[in-house]
């Protein structure tokens, strides 16, 4: 069996085990759903999970949804998304992982380096100041941002088409995986930061997906597995999001792949960009906040 098919029958065993415990629990709590329409979350799960696929993610848009059209109690907010995501997440691992072709070597040494990020993480990176590394991280995606641009309006050169790495710059993109699986912890999106290394490695842009979105895929069926046991979770809104979701997904795979290379790397650079601006926000937001 080869690296890359181990990884999807491991992945495949895991959220299997995930979708037991879901399902079943969702079963036997079938009586305490919440009264919001299933087309709205549907919909909220449709349009994030295929806005997720493009690489803009869907966490950060989904609890807007959400408090917008107060369809989920503020306090089920982190266990609906990590439940309610994780199928959607696993498909578009297992779709980029197929149609896209990446090095394997590099491909299993970024998503254990996430995953042991993450371990570490939970430890340490989560009793950092959080507003303080989002705005570092901010900063530093808006600097690798107009680093790209200029790349694109050939001032410079930047990228490049290789699917995997070696020697000192595969050491970089283990170290740096591991660094950005470390601050999921702490609510730092993975994929915009993991895009801009990926790129600013020399990789094609295109590689991003599969190693960005399988990293998460690992991560979260555990975490998802515990809201679920602890009753954590919007059980309609799951349920909602997980169907319309992985829809959402199974579409824009299809429109990612084939996306010409240029105008990947204007998503790429788009995503950085409002990545970054986001995390400065909410710094300046907290900052703003605790000085009133």
């Amino acid at each position: 069996m080869s690296l890359v098919a181990a990884v999807q029958a491991l992945l495949g065993a895991i959220t299997l085990a995930f979708g037991y415990v879901f399902f079943s629990h969702a079963a036997r709590n079938k009586d305490s759903m919440s009264d919001s329409s299933w087309a709205s979350l549907s919909a909220v799960g449709f349009i994030t999970n295929f806005f997720d696929t493009l690489g803009i993610g869907s966490f950060a848009p989904t609890v807007a949804l959400f408090k917008m059209f107060k369809l989920v109690p503020d306090r089920l907010f982190p266990g609906t998304l990590n439940v309610s995501m994780t199928i959607p997440v696993v498909i578009e691992a297992l779709i980029f992982i197929t149609i896209i072709e990446v090095d394997p070597i590099t491909l299993v040494a970024m998503i254990a380096a996430a995953a042991i990020g993450a371990v570490i993480g939970a430890g340490i990176v989560a009793n950092l100041p959080e507003k303080k590394i989002q705005m570092g991280m901010g900063v530093s995606l808006l600097v690798v941002a107009f680093v790209f641009l200029a790349g694109l309006l050939h001032i410079m050169p930047v990228g490049g088409s290789a699917i995997g790495l070696t020697g000192g710059a595969l050491i970089i993109g283990i170290v740096g995986n591991l660094i950005l699986g470390a601050l999921m912890t702490i609510g730092i999106g993975l994929y915009a930061p993991c895009m801009a290394l990926i790129y600013a490695l020399g990789m094609s842009p295109k590689v991003a997906f599969p190693i960005m979105m399988a990293s998460c895929a690992f991560l979260m069926p555990a975490a998802s597995m515990k809201f679920v046991k602890e009753g954590a979770y919007d059980i309609k809104a799951s349920i909602a999001i997980t169907i319309a979701g992985s829809v959402g997904v199974l579409i824009a795979a299809y429109i990612v792949k084939e996306l010409p290379l240029e105008i990947l790397k204007w998503l790429v650079v788009f995503v950085i960009i409002y990545t970054a601006i986001t995390m400065i926000r909410s710094a300046l937001k907290s900052a703003v906040t605790k000085s009133v």
